[in-house]
């Protein structure tokens, strides 16, 4: 038996979860195994409902009071997240995991200016920050005019703009695992390609895994190298991003995709 050398950096084994409300109970998540190593781009795609925000959630233990994990575990780093305390989880999710959210604007504090939301997420760190390190991280980005934006508020820069800050800030801390869901359903179609071309060239060069949750499996064909299929809480199909789209064995992938007209099948279908 070979022993591995190193803990991947996430390991999700048999994790299953589920909703409870007055009505009952749903089951959000059905024995969902999950690895990531350093400099992994992997895409997790489905329908609405199908259980990847949940997943996603689970890696920071961040998940809704309606929501119980019921069985299996989560480990970040060979940690198991679910017997953190307190003080430890804050640590796991200010120094190892970058969150990428959906909603930019709503995500950044509107009563604070850019320049002081960036000086919050570096203070904890141990070496020295100046104002030329705050304008690196705007630059970094590829904001133009970062010492102008610094100096404004959140609702005065488009959602563009303020997704780039977004990724600033989850990437100031140099995290070793981003998680982004849907990090760009609410911007256009150009400024969604720059986002997602900074975001996975950020990431590359980092060496850090990403976790990017998207109903755009044009884009997490193009950017991602391995993919993940997920339906009603299960992952029906997994692997390398072109053996699963160029290949796909389950037919609920091969729905998706051919709604999409991006299997051979599907192409050739289209030209008839």
């Amino acid at each position: 038996m070979t022993v591995p050398t190193r803990a991947p950096l996430v390991h999700v084994r048999g994790l299953s979860a589920e909703y409870r409300s007055r009505l009952g109970t749903i089951a959000a998540l059905r024995d969902v195994d999950l690895s990531l190593e350093p400099g992994d781009l992997l895409g997790v795609v489905g329908e609405s409902g199908s259980g990847k925000s949940t997943l996603s959630a689970a890696l920071g233990r961040m998940s809704p009071g309606s929501c119980r994990v019921t069985s299996g575990t989560v480990e970040i780093g060979g940690v198991d997240v679910a017997g953190l305390d307190g003080p430890a989880l804050r640590a796991l999710r200010r120094d190892v995991l970058g969150f990428i959210p959906q909603d930019p604007i709503g995500s950044l504090d509107p009563t604070l200016r850019i320049g002081r939301q960036l000086r919050l997420a570096l203070r904890p760190l141990r070496r020295p920050y100046d104002h030329t390190a705050l304008v690196a991280l705007l630059d970094g980005v590829q904001i133009r005019e970062p010492e102008r934006v610094l100096r404004l508020y959140p609702h005065e820069i488009s959602g563009g703009m303020a997704q780039r800050v977004a990724i600033a800030l989850a990437m100031a801390r140099e995290p070793r695992v981003l998680v982004a869901d849907e990090p760009t359903a609410a911007l256009d179609a150009q400024v969604r390609e720059d986002v997602l071309d900074l975001m996975v060239r950020l990431i590359a060069s980092s060496g850090a895994a990403l976790l990017w949750v998207s109903h755009d499996l044009r884009a997490v064909r193009r950017w991602c190298t391995r993919v993940m299929v997920m339906r009603a809480g299960e992952v029906v199909e997994a692997g390398p991003t072109e053996d699963v789209f160029g290949r796909p064995e389950h037919p609920y992938t091969r729905r998706l995709l051919d709604a999409l007209a991006m299997t051979p099948a599907a192409d050739e279908r289209e030209k008839a």
